[in-house]
């Protein structure tokens, strides 16, 4: 992949750009291999490629400059603001959406937030697109409420030039720290949800739920989690730490019972209205922590969980060791939590792996695991 920024020494978030990307995909999977040399691995499956470029479909967007001439882009430690509005991993109509929220910036008078002075009021533009429909998803991160009726009134200009943004809101972070985002979420649209599809499967995306970043992939990766549940015969099935339900509404069917559990009230709204538009009945989803739900329930065929990059824990590693499903599938954004994780659960053992390239260009990946329990 091409980039202006990487070869000007301006942007440096893809570290291995440099290096080929068939000798990237090899690196992840001997990294990968070394973590999990503890433990043997029945079946190691190929890794999972992705696209090169063009596979981001959310932007993180520090906002900088003046209301006049805004930077959209990332706020290096100590450094000036960098626009990133033409990088390389978004799709090709994220840079004129970009070029129009600049215009809009100073039309509603939103000046940008300044770390070093402590004023201001925009401090980050969040982008999402759904790769199905280029339908899309703003909001806009203020230090406090008082634009927000300015940003209400131009409204209907930026809607004009950007007639796909169905999805608009303010989210309101006070703290003068790098925290991308506060409690406070104010719904701007009519429409409260930009959909998704990944294998004819509706998922929907709200202000403050989790999505991946790289669709591709996702989809490759619920569709294999689909494949490999399909063949093991599970008639119950948690999806723990489930987010929008993506996992555990792949793997369900109209027999299966599944719950899913997440702590974000605004992810488990979104697997529900998945869950009614596929038409599943027997599904129960549910805003609660995930280890605190597993702790006091009957066993399922199969657990599956997400986790965030910290991994499952000890505690719940100790609980499901000693509840004992029949099955554990296990994704992973952080493999060396992952390999932490399962040599704490000492009562299975690893049937398959495999990497997802989620994160091109740097040292991230994504890696599905089937463990069975020991006879």
């Amino acid at each position: 992949m091409h980039c202006d920024l990487f070869n000007a020494d301006r942007c440096r978030s893809c570290q291995w750009l440099e290096m080929p990307y068939p000798q990237q995909l090899a690196e992840k999977q001997a990294r990968l291999a070394e973590l999990l040399s503890p433990l043997p691995v029945e079946q190691w499956l190929a890794p999972v490629a992705s696209p090169e470029s063009a596979f981001r479909y959310k932007a993180k967007m520090v906002v900088g400059g003046s209301v006049e001439r805004p930077l959209l882009g990332m706020l290096p430690q100590g450094g000036e603001p960098v626009d990133l509005c033409d990088c390389p991993l978004y799709p090709a109509d994220f840079a004129p959406t970009f070029s129009v929220l600049k215009t809009f910036i100073g039309r509603a008078g939103l000046t940008p937030y300044s770390v070093a002075l402590k004023r201001g009021e925009l401090k980050f533009l969040l982008l999402t697109a759904s790769s199905h429909s280029g339908d899309m998803m703003l909001r806009f991160v203020l230090r406090s409420e008082t634009k927000l009726a300015a940003l209400r009134a131009a409204l209907p200009w930026l809607r004009a030039q950007l007639p796909r943004l169905k999805v608009i809101s303010a989210n309101i972070q006070p703290v003068h720290m790098a925290i991308l985002e506060g409690d406070t979420e104010i719904v701007l649209t009519g429409q409260t949800a930009l959909e998704e599809r990944l294998n004819d499967i509706p998922l929907f995306i709200r202000p403050r739920s989790f999505f991946q970043t790289n669709p591709a992939i996702a989809a490759r990766l619920y569709d294999t989690a689909r494949e490999w549940v399909a063949a093991l015969n599970i008639t119950s099935l948690w999806d723990l730490f489930c987010g929008v339900g993506g996992f555990g509404l792949h793997c369900a069917t109209a027999e299966m019972r599944l719950t899913g559990i997440e702590i974000s009230p605004e992810a488990i709204a979104s697997a529900r209205q998945s869950a009614k538009a596929l038409g599943l009945r027997r599904v129960d989803f549910q805003a609660l922590d995930s280890t605190r739900f597993a702790l006091g329930h009957d066993t399922p065929d199969l657990v599956l969980v997400n986790p965030p990059r910290r991994g499952i824990g000890v505690e719940l590693c100790g609980y499901l060791d000693r509840m004992a499903p029949p099955w554990i599938l296990y994704s992973s954004c952080q493999a060396q939590s992952l390999a932490k994780d399962v040599l704490a659960l000492p009562s299975y053992r690893l049937v398959s792996v495999q990497l997802f390239d989620m994160f091109p260009h740097t040292a991230h990946y994504e890696t599905l695991v089937l463990l069975k329990r020991r006879d």
